[in-house]
């Protein structure tokens, strides 16, 4: 499926002119380097009566599941998170899951959007990255223009309700010294992922592969470095195949919700 990231967006935009570009159909890529001053966030949107069980699960798996926001049912305008926000069209991308089974990636939410429908956001790796560009750290798959790598892995999270299956997790190849840094950085900031889960042979956390990710995009880790893994709000989307929900929506991996909340309020600046 054809996504795109329009040239007047930048890692300098404002919160608003990437949720605008979404909202008009301009941006339908991913949003890893845009706005990199303010908070990006995942999303999870469930019927009424499958809220209640999801937000157990996010609680008892803080680090992929770190909380931002919970919507009332119907609501899709979370104010906490910004100003001229609308959860149905101003993600560049969605996807609309039936029994466990991904049925469409559309660009807006306006066909299918319920009255019943909870809105949860969740803390997304793409904002701790602010702290470690910051600190002097490189990161190829901003420097490349791709997505993050992000894996399915063998480590279980705890179940609540219907919800449960395995962690994702996102890679970034860093330098020994630079996986030292990044580790002191995010483990500052537990809504947004917090320090790796992981460090070292990917075999260990049931990856066979890091050249063929389960989403995002693939990136090389050279012989000087180490792949490091972090959470992953995408968990959610793994919990969702495992378990069968009648109907709920996502972002599409990368394709996140950038709010007005700044990185600095985190300790990221």
């Amino acid at each position: 499926m054809n996504s795109t990231v329009p040239h007047h967006l930048h890692e300098s935009s404002s919160a608003l002119e990437v949720r605008l570009a979404a909202r008009s159909g301009q941006l339908t890529g991913h949003t890893s380097g845009l706005a990199r001053q303010h908070v990006q966030a995942n999303l999870a949107i469930l019927p009424k009566a499958l809220a209640d069980d999801f937000l157990r699960y996010c609680q008892r798996n803080p680090k992929p599941c770190p909380l931002l926001a919970v919507g009332e049912p119907g609501q899709y305008r979370l104010t906490e998170l910004g100003h001229d926000l609308d959860i149905r069209t101003d993600l560049p991308r969605y996807r609309v899951w039936q029994a466990g089974e991904l049925v469409d990636e559309p660009t807006d939410l306006a066909a299918v959007w319920r009255d019943d429908m909870v809105v949860f956001a969740l803390g997304c790796s793409f904002s701790f990255e602010h702290g470690l560009l910051a600190a002097g750290i490189r990161l190829r798959h901003v420097e490349q223009g791709r997505n993050v790598a992000m894996f399915r892995t063998n480590i279980p999270t705890r179940r609540a309700g219907p919800f449960q299956g395995p962690m994702v997790v996102t890679m970034r190849p860093l330098k020994a010294a630079d996986a030292i840094k990044a580790v002191q950085i995010t483990s500052r900031v537990p809504e947004v992922h917090g320090a790796p889960v992981h460090i070292g042979d990917p075999s260990q956390i049931g990856i066979s592969d890091l050249s063929r990710p389960d989403y995002g995009d693939a990136v090389e880790v050279m012989p000087d470095e180490l792949p490091v893994f972090w959470a992953c709000g995408v968990t959610p989307q793994a919990a969702i195949a495992a378990s069968k929900p009648a109907f709920c929506i996502t972002h599409a991996p990368g394709c996140m919700l950038v709010t007005d909340r700044l990185n600095d309020q985190l300790g990221l600046g």
